[in-house]
């Protein structure tokens, strides 16, 4: 280790719990889908350290609302539980901070346009896979380094619209429309999350580490279920549907008297029990509904019917009945009522405490439970701690 770094760079694993601890991060990513898979690490005891550029990360200056100055609620979401430190990562001496930290790092995460690295003496064939044998490299972009799209730069809502989610998202009025949250970087995240964890889990099997690569179109495309699927064996494309669904009539929003509701009726013993709780066992009975093809070829009727019976029924009751006659049901909540519910306090999906308020773990594991850690860093925060 050279005469840049203390030697407590990268924490010891004291007092630390979660199935990751001991395993160290750097992660050199940005916005959205690289800066959620590192957060996730951190969460289940990965020890991150976040690389900056003087300018920051996008997401700091995202806002209004900041939670503090300079430092926008967006980045808060994605950054906890990491400690900070700001490079320049076109000056050679930072580049030798870069190859310090890994002499005993684990896992790097970065999301610059492909050939970036490389450009910095950083690239993981060229350098980095000989140079740190166990180094597992996760690299997250638009479109890969290979194909015809390949090394261009891409955005969440750009995915969306290139690869068909756009086209099935939206109604009649509001033509094709962009799923409300950063939908495509987030599953990128999940996925990057997901292959960083298969690599390590082989370097315990080969002790060698492996590139993970992680794209924005690939997941963009694996999202298409099933409707990539369907225009596959039926050759018909897909059309905007707003909130139905393409093979199941009885999975949609309605209006009820006070509001709206998502009915999730799958199956014919779901659509039973759904007509006996609003009195209409006629409906079951008809020929025309009796079963899911059934319903489909009469979706139109049937919705018709749906929209006359519901309208005397208040959304919370009839949520109440229906979940517990076994029909999953649901009122559409705002962001406000969705955080509010009991239920997210009960399963620690919202956290708050005097120094970060966000969103809880997704992953809960018994033995081994992740936990919230430190706020997000501010920027530069850990550079006289992790840098002589």
């Amino acid at each position: 280790m050279s005469e840049h770094l203390t030697s407590h760079a990268w924490r010891g694993t004291d007092n630390l719990t979660g199935s990751l601890v001991g395993v160290r991060v750097l992660d050199l990513s940005r916005v959205v889908a690289g800066p959620l898979c590192a957060q996730m690490l951190a969460d289940h005891g990965a020890d991150v350290i976040k690389v900056e550029s003087a300018q920051g990360d996008e997401t700091r200056r995202l806002g209004p609302p900041f939670t503090e100055p300079g430092q926008a609620a967006y980045f808060s979401a994605l950054n906890r539980g990491k400690r900070g430190i700001c490079l320049d990562l076109t000056q050679a001496k930072d580049q030798q901070v870069i190859r310090d930290l890994l002499s005993e790092a684990d896992v790097l995460i970065e999301n610059f346009l492909p050939g970036t690295m490389e450009k910095w003496g950083l690239g993981y064939e060229s350098v980095l896979s000989d140079q740190f044998p166990r180094l597992i490299y996760c690299n997250i972009s638009g479109f890969g380094k290979s194909g015809p799209l390949g090394g261009l730069p891409g955005y969440d809502a750009v995915l969306q619209a290139m690869c068909g989610v756009m086209s099935i998202n939206g109604g009649a009025a509001s033509g094709p429309t962009r799923v409300g949250v950063p939908i495509v970087d987030q599953m990128t995240g999940y996925t990057a999350f997901s292959g960083v964890l298969m690599a390590l889990y082989a370097r315990n099997k080969t002790q060698r580490g492996q590139r993970v690569d992680a794209t924005l179109f690939d997941t963009a495309l694996s999202m298409l279920v099933p409707h990539g699927l369907n225009w596959m064996t039926s050759g018909v494309v897909p059309d905007l549907i707003g909130s139905a669904h393409p093979n199941i009539p009885t999975y949609d929003r309605f209006d009820v008297g006070d509001g709206q509701m998502f009915l999730g009726i799958v199956n014919d013993a779901q659509f039973v029990r759904f007509c006996k709780r609003i009195d209409r066992e006629d409906l079951c009975n008809n020929p025309l509904f009796e079963t899911n093809s059934q319903r489909m070829a009469n979706r139109h009727a049937l919705r018709e019917e749906l929209a006359l019976a519901l309208k005397s029924f208040s959304r919370a009751q009839l949520c109440q009945s229906l979940m517990e006659a076994g029909v999953p049901a649901g009122p559409v909540n705002t962001v406000a009522e969705a955080m509010q519910q009991p239920h997210a306090k009960a399963r620690d999906m919202v956290i708050e405490r005097p120094d970060y308020r966000g969103i809880g773990l997704p992953i809960k594991l018994s033995g081994t439970p992740g936990q919230v850690g430190r706020r997000p860093p501010r920027l530069g925060e850990h550079n006289d701690e992790i840098i002589q």
